[in-house]
């Protein structure tokens, strides 16, 4: 409920006042909670698409922020000219409807908010997503699709963030994704001590996965990336090595543990490229993550013996298995989110009125 802010409510009272329009403000998405990792793939912002995506969706609303998560893929519209689920689809070419949620005005700036705080993410209270944020608005202004209303929602959705993480505990423990794969290769792999890990790709949620590995006791790691450069900067910051994306499968027998997060279009690895690396360390299972979105591994790789695979919805159990110590923070956390967004909807309020009373003022000029 959005509280009434008494200048304005005092000027919506005077006879010649027209009453400001709504908060004209929407997101259209989806998420792990409404579409599985298959489903999610069919929406997801490949490497080069995102100006094409950016220049459909603007022909629907005056400015636009597209966000775009291993976990969610949203847009952000400000002053609509359409509607915003045919924005979407008509962006992807993807009938998704069943599988998307649309929040307008005050609940629209709410989700978000609850968005940038990590209340409404796989890993309650995770970090990563404050940043991603950030860099969705900035592409935005950069593009010239952030105006008034977007930018300040968007600062207060970041404030929103900091408010949360800083005031209350729900990040002070570590619980991921990253930690929760760790957990589960140790346990599949009866522990990772003195093992070799490879990984497929450079980006920050693997780079995350490779760091509680070699706290796990990971003994090396191998990096490959289609960027030889990016792949030697990742390896000699954890202390690995960087192999050039032709010699995988050659690198592939080393690999005890491996680690997929790549934007490639197609499948890197499939079946037969693991069954060979097994074959060539016999009495040696492999354990498997792909935190990609599309998926870079093949799903056929389960079926061969001695590989253990596992998505980013495979991860979800166990995180939550370890998120019982945040929950007690959510009430507080839950309360900032709706103090941030009622302040917002006052200063809309507030500026509206005051357009109109200026557009009255001129009108009355003009008489």
């Amino acid at each position: 409920m959005t509280l009434a802010c008494p200048t304005a409510h005092a000027l919506l009272t005077r006879r010649s006042m027209p009453r400001p329009a709504p908060l004209d403000f929407a997101v259209v998405g989806l998420n792990h909670q409404t579409a599985p990792v298959e489903v999610r793939e069919r929406a997801a912002v490949r490497a080069g698409e995102e100006d094409a995506l950016l220049a459909h969706l603007s022909r629907h609303a005056a400015e636009v922020m597209l966000l775009a998560t291993c976990n969610r893929t949203e847009v952000y519209l400000a002053g609509l000219y359409s509607d915003a689920v045919a924005a979407f689809e008509g962006a992807w070419g993807h009938a998704l409807d069943e599988h998307l949620y649309v929040y307008r005005g005050e609940e629209a700036v709410r989700h978000l908010y609850r968005v940038t705080a990590g209340l409404d993410s796989m890993v309650l209270g995770e970090t990563q997503i404050q940043g991603q944020v950030k860099r969705a608005w900035q592409a935005a202004r950069e593009r010239g699709l952030s105006g008034t209303l977007l930018n300040k929602i968007a600062q207060g959705a970041l404030a929103a963030g900091k408010r949360v993480r800083t005031e209350t505990g729900l990040s002070d423990k570590v619980v991921s994704v990253s930690s929760a794969a760790v957990e589960l290769a140790q346990a599949a792999l009866g522990g990772l001590e003195g093992r070799t890990a490879l990984i497929l790709g450079a980006g920050e949620t693997a780079e995350l996965t490779l760091t509680h590995l070699r706290a796990a006791g990971i003994r090396d790691v191998i990096v490959v990336n289609r960027t030889a450069e990016r792949a030697r900067q990742l390896a000699e910051k954890l202390g690995g090595r960087a192999c050039p994306q032709e010699a995988l499968h050659a690198a592939l027998p080393e690999a005890d543990v491996v680690i997929a997060s790549s934007a490639a279009p197609h499948y890197v690895l499939r079946p037969e490229g693991v069954a060979a690396a097994l074959a060539a360390r016999p009495e040696r299972e492999m354990f498997l993550i792909d935190i990609s979105v599309p998926r870079i591994l093949d799903p056929e790789i389960e079926g061969v013996a001695g590989a253990h695979l596992l998505n980013l919805d495979d991860l979800s159990a166990a995180v939550q298995r370890n998120l019982q110590s945040r929950r007690a923070s959510l009430p507080r956390a839950e309360a900032i989110v709706r103090e941030l967004s009622s302040d917002l909807s006052r200063w809309y309020l507030t500026r509206e009125t005051q357009l109109a009373r200026g557009s009255t003022r001129l009108a009355l000029a003009s008489d």
